[in-house]
């Protein structure tokens, strides 16, 4: 590969990895307008649907082949029944937080994210910190004693979704590129089929499934949840092999942020003193955090092109 056509892999990789994280942020919209369904409804649908549509993605991408092939590896596939069963509590909490007036700190969870991973490789992967990451992380516990002293509630949900979604990618991690996105996702929901088919079954019996009942405008939005769920997860994994690590660690940031505004702005929540300060430590702690992953990777790039020198 030519330098230049590495530099257009790189900015389509970039592109795909923003569209990724776009469509991401605006999620919490996409789940308002669903009511009245609830969150164990549409956690429930997005499963199957998700399931629906990835079996599709592999039939006409002839891809059933690799899906066999993982079968057959035991070790994959206990890995793919964890990340399910991550994905599964992160996608639950999610839902729970957007229906009941609790995008602001489903955002914060997806700020603190990249912390926790930080974090994780020092516990799970043994990886030595900088001073600079231990600053970050100093910033973060902070945050979450200020929101916890000063506005009154343990923040769960971030935390929740924080962790959930950090050992997601430390699985990941550890499955590597032995499982493509399309067949992780198809497995993942293949898992927790049964788990959806009981919650609409309970959902049936408690306060009725919604699906079909409303209007064809919802029906239609319900129905493709699964899409909304695999579309950004497919354009993630296709930014993730092209673009280099530093640009997605800066644009996952773009979630949040539009998470936060749709949760303020948009949906009118609670932002009293204590939160913005929690908030702004959360920020200070990024800053601090991005700002040496940058200048890590600059004088990564500055060493090797000494030795090569």
């Amino acid at each position: 590969m030519t330098p230049a056509e590495a530099a257009r892999e790189q900015t389509l990789g970039g592109l795909y990895a923003f569209i990724a994280y776009f469509l991401w942020g605006f999620l919490p919209l996409y789940f308002l307008v669903l009511a009245p369904s609830g969150p164990w409804e549409v956690v429930a649908w997005r499963i199957i649907l998700s399931l629906a549509f990835c079996a599709i993605l592999l039939t006409l991408t002839r891809s059933w082949g690799k899906l066999f092939a993982i079968l057959k590896q035991r070790r994959l596939v206990v890995w793919t029944i964890v990340a399910g069963a991550l994905i599964y509590v992160n996608w639950q909490v999610f839902l729970i937080a957007t229906l009941t007036g609790h995008i602001v700190e489903s955002s914060l969870g997806y700020f603190i994210n990249p912390i926790v991973t930080v974090l994780l490789g020092v516990l799970v992967l043994r990886e030595r910190l900088r001073a600079t990451q231990w600053i970050a992380l100093g910033f973060a516990a902070a945050a979450v004693l200020v929101i916890v002293i000063g506005y009154g509630a343990f923040p769960w949900i971030a935390l929740t979704l924080a962790f959930t979604f950090g050992f997601y990618g430390l699985v990941k991690k550890q499955i590597g590129p032995s499982v493509d996105a399309v067949s992780g996702l198809t497995l993942e929901s293949l898992w927790l089929a049964p788990i959806a088919i009981v919650q609409l079954v309970v959902v049936g019996i408690t306060t009725g499934i919604t699906m079909g009942q409303v209007s064809t405008g919802h029906t239609v939005l319900l129905l493709l949840a699964g899409v909304a769920t695999a579309t950004p997860l497919l354009f993630f994994a296709a930014g993730a092999r092209r673009a280099p690590l530093t640009v997605i660690g800066l644009l996952q940031f773009v979630a949040p942020i539009l998470q936060f505004v749709i949760g303020v702005w948009v949906n009118s929540e609670p932002m009293p003193l204590e939160r913005w300060i929690g908030f702004g430590l959360v920020w200070v702690a990024l800053i601090v955090l991005t700002t040496d992953s940058l200048l890590h990777a600059r004088r990564q790039r500055a060493a090797s092109l000494a030795s090569t020198v």
